[in-house]
């Protein structure tokens, strides 16, 4: 399923994915010291996804290999991550699923805001959509042809109301993203 690692600037990993039409999104879950699991409902509602991206601040390997269980799982380290996951997931990923290039990084750093972080890390390479968190604020917007998705956090929503994750569902037509609220 996975191909090989091809690179466009150093520090971006791509990997490639056939077959996925619907992507379960998290980002932000920082367990255990914002909450001591992820919510049971969230594997409920993940069971249908053929891929899971995590855009950071995991904290505790547990959460991936969780998540795991149930598909794939492509993530990148967040600011929040201790350094052997950074070492292992590295901090920016530009992948290939389905024939559109989606871009994955957590948005963290002092310009800017999180999400013209994002933007600008993928900026000359043309991602369909850019997945980002950081900020655990829910945010599914076009920006002419560019999906800007951030699922906001399932554990810690810091003023955006309810904890959330998103899907992406890709088609022949094109990339589309949903919020959903736990």
């Amino acid at each position: 399923m996975v191909g090989e690692i091809i690179d466009h600037k150093e520090e971006v990993r791509v990997k490639y994915h056939r077959g996925i039409g619907r992507i379960g999104v998290l980002s932000d879950t920082h367990i255990p010291s914002r909450a001591r699991f992820l919510p049971p409902e969230l594997f409920t509602r993940l069971r249908e996804v053929e891929l899971i991206l995590h855009a950071g601040d995991i904290v505790d390997d547990r959460v991936l290999v969780e998540l795991e269980a149930l598909a794939p799982v492509e993530a990148v380290a967040g600011n929040m991550d201790p350094p052997h996951l950074h070492e292992r997931l590295g901090r920016i990923k530009l992948l290939h699923v389905g024939g559109y290039r989606i871009g994955l990084v957590h948005g963290d750093g002092v310009r800017w805001t999180t999400r013209r972080r994002a933007e600008e890390t993928f900026a000359g390479l043309e991602p369909a959509v850019i997945v980002f968190g950081h900020s655990h604020r829910p945010l599914c917007e076009k920006s002419g042809e560019l999906l800007l998705f951030n699922p906001g956090s399932c554990v810690d929503p810091r003023g955006a109301g309810r904890p959330s994750y998103g899907i992406l569902h890709l088609s022949s037509s094109g990339i589309s993203g949903e919020i959903h609220r736990l």
